[in-house]
Formats: C-alpha cells, structure tokens, sequence
C-alpha cells in the first residue's frame, strides 16, 4: 500500500530557511512521481513542486520559484522540499502526494494518496 509521511516542519523567522521531507513507502521512488503543494488560506491545495525520478524531470511553481527546490534521496526513498527565503505568506500545511497522471502536476485532483501534512509557520 502506497504512503506517505511528511516532516521538517516548524516555526521559522522570516528569511529563514526549512527543509521538508516526504517518506514514501510501498513503492519505489522510480516508480512514483512526487508533488508537494501547501493548503491556502482560502483553503485550496497551490501546487508547489513536483519530480519524476524516472522521467528525469521536476517541476517548481512560478510562485516560488528561485526560493524553494525538489530533490530526492533513492536511497532513502525519500522527497524534500528545501525552502529559502520564507516569507509570512509561506505559512501554511504542507502535504506531498503520488501524482496518479489525472491531470497537470499542479493539480491537486491529479494525485492519490496524500500525507498527512505538516504545519509551516514563518513569523518573528
């Protein structure tokens, strides 16, 4: 059964810098592309960043592009999201999911399961 569980998470000041990570198991990471999104205030999931370890590939928002970077560890089966930079507006929960290819990666329909999240919050 294919799952993952997010961490990293915490209170940071403005500026500082977070790295999440998304454990993945019942699948290899060959096997599954990964996307991290984070829930808005207005209670919307914003895709965020997104990697293929098969294809090769991965995929940073515009938003946040130039702050925060994807990568993966094979050998640990693992997903981060390295954030730099952050601002107030970066907070939120953060959840990575297995893209399920229903739709872009920035879909939030487009992927199953999900973690269970984890709490982002930058202030001073």
């Amino acid at each position: 059964q294919l799952q993952l569980v997010e961490s990293g998470g915490g209170l940071v000041q403005p500026g500082g810098s977070l790295t999440l990570a998304c454990t993945v198991s019942g699948l290899t990471l060959e096997n599954v592309a990964i996307g991290w999104f984070r829930q808005t205030p207005e209670n919307w999931r914003e895709g965020l960043a997104w990697i293929s370890v098969s294809a090769r590939d991965s995929r940073v928002a515009g938003s946040v592009k130039g702050r925060f970077t994807i990568s993966t560890d094979i050998s640990k089966n693992e997903v981060y999201l390295q954030m730099n930079s952050l601002k107030p507006e970066d907070t939120g929960i953060y959840y990575c999911a297995a893209d399920a290819h229903r739709g872009a990666w920035t879909f939030a329909g487009s992927y199953d399961p999900w973690g269970q999240g984890t709490q982002v919050t930058v202030s001073s």
